[in-house]
């Protein structure tokens, strides 16, 4: 039997956009705003794609990067 992946407790902090979106590969979301920071569950090798908002009136977010989980720093 294949073990599942293992769980990690990252953090990230939103130093750069008004407000930043941590998409996460099973669809859930975390919300960041500028100055602040949180920390999240993952797994390990978990694509995480950071979108940054500029307007939170509009719906429209760029994709600024796509990252691993393992290169979010530990919480």
């Amino acid at each position: 039997m294949p073990q599942p992946p293992k769980k990690l407790r990252k953090q990230y902090l939103n130093n750069e956009y008004p407000s930043a979106v941590l998409k996460f590969e099973d669809g859930h979301e975390i919300t960041v705003k500028r100055g602040t920071g949180k920390a999240f569950d993952c797994y390990a090798g978990e694509s995480i794609k950071l979108l940054a908002v500029f307007d939170p009136d509009a719906r429209e977010r760029d994709l600024v990067e796509t990252r691993k989980s393992d290169d979010f720093p530990d919480a």
